[in-house]
C-alpha cells in the first residue's frame, strides 16, 4: 500500500469515529441540557472537518515534482497541519466564549439547567474512542513521516482531553445537584484552554517549516557526521537545512583533492547523497557543492 492510500486509510477511520461520535454529543448535549457536551461536538465536528482536509492536501502534496515546483509539492501537507491548528484554535475560543457566557449568567444569579445522565455516558464513550483513534493514527502518523496526520492525531487527543473534562463537570453537576450545574460551563471553559495549547503547538511547528525553520542542532550534527565520515572529504561547511513536507532538503560544501579527476569527485559526491538517503528517506533532496582541497588549506577554520 502506498504511503498516500494507507493516510487515507487511518483518516478515514478517524473520520467515521468524528461522525459517530458529533452526532450522538449532538443529541446528548441537547437532550441533556449540557452546554459542554454541545461544545465537546463542535470539538468533533472540527475533527471532521480536518479529516477532509487531510486527506485533500495529502492528495495534492503526493503529486511529483513539475515545472511549477521543482521540490515538489510536500509543503501542502505543512499549509493542512497549519490549517487543522488554526481550525482548533478556533473551536477552542468558541468553546471558551460560550462557557464564559454561561458563567456571567450564574454569577448574575441565573439557575443553569443541570445536565443529564445521558450525557456523561455520551462523554465517556468519547474519552475510550478519541483516545483509541489518536494512539492508531499517531502511529501510523511516525510511521509515515506526515505531520498533517500527526497534527489531526492531536486533534483527536484533544477531543479526548475535552471530554474528560466535559465528564467531570456533567459528573460534579448531576451528583452534587443544582447549586453545582455551573461546573458544566466552567468544565467547558477548561478544555478550550486546554485546546488553545495544543493549536498553539501545532501552529508553531508548521510555521517554523513554512517559514524554512532549519533542522534540529542534533541532526545537523548527524548529517556533518556522516559527511566527514568520507576520508576523501575535507571542512565540510556552509550546511542548510529545511522540512518539505514528509522529507528534508540538505545543502552543503564539501573540499576534496583538487588534483583528483572531475569524475572521482563526482563518484564522491553521489556516495555521500546515496548515504544521506538511505538515512533519511530516498525522497531526501540533497545538494553537494564540491571545491579543491590544497595543504594549505589546512589551518583554514569554515562554519556550518
Amino acid at each position: 500500500m502506498t504511503r498516500e492510500k494507507e493516510i487515507y486509510k487511518v483518516t478515514l477511520v478517524g473520520s467515521a469515529g468524528n461522525v459517530a461520535l458529533l452526532t450522538f454529543k449532538f443529541i446528548a448535549g441537547t437532550l441533556g441540557h449540557s452546554s459542554a457536551m454541545i461544545a465537546d461536538a463542535v470539538h468533533s465536528l472540527s475533527d471532521f472537518l480536518t479529516d477532509i482536509m487531510v486527506l485533500v492536501f495529502v492528495h495534492i502534496s503526493a503529486k511529483p515534482q513539475d515545472e511549477s515546483h521543482d521540490y515538489g509539492h510536500g509543503k501542502f501537507e505543512t499549509i493542512a497541519s497549519f490549517i487543522i491548528g488554526l481550525a482548533l484554535m478556533a473551536a477552542a475560543t468558541g468553546i471558551i466564549v460560550a462557557g464564559g457566557l454561561k458563567l456571567v449568567a450564574w454569577f448574575g444569579g441565573e439557575q443553569l439547567e443541570a445536565p443529564g445522565v445521558l450525557a456523561l455516558w455520551v462523554a465517556l464513550l468519547s474519552i475510550l474512542v478519541k483516545e483509541w483513534l489518536y494512539r492508531y493514527t499517531v502511529r501510523h502518523g511516525k510511521n509515515l513521516d506526515s505531520q498533517a496526520m500527526i497534527a489531526n492525531a492531536w486533534h483527536h487527543r484533544s477531543d479526548a482531553l475535552s471530554s474528560i473534562g466535559a465528564a467531570i463537570g456533567i459528573g460534579g453537576a448531576i451528583l452534587l445537584g443544582n447549586r453545582w450545574t455551573v461546573l458544566d460551563p466552567l468544565a467547558s471553559i477548561i478544555v478550550g484552554f486546554m485546546l488553545v495549547k495544543v493549536s498553539i503547538d501545532l501552529l508553531k511547528t508548521s510555521i517554523g517549516e513554512l517559514t524554512e525553520h532549519s533542522l534540529p542542532s542534533d541532526t545537523e550534527d548527524e548529517i556533518m557526521a556522516l559527511i566527514q565520515s568520507f576520508p576523501a572529504v575535507k571542512q565540510p561547511h556552509n550546511l542548510r537545512t529545511r522540512n518539505i513536507g514528509d522529507r528534508i532538503a540538505i545543502e552543503v560544501h564539501v573540499r576534496m583533492d583538487g588534483n583528483i579527476s572531475l569524475y572521482e569527485a563526482h563518484d564522491q559526491a553521489t556516495n555521500i547523497e546515496r548515504k544521506l538517503k538511505q538515512r533519511f528517506g530516498k525522497q531526501t533532496h540533497v545538494t553537494i557543492h564540491m571545491e579543491p582541497f590544497k595543504d594549505s588549506d589546512e589551518d583554514i577554520v569554515v562554519t556550518t
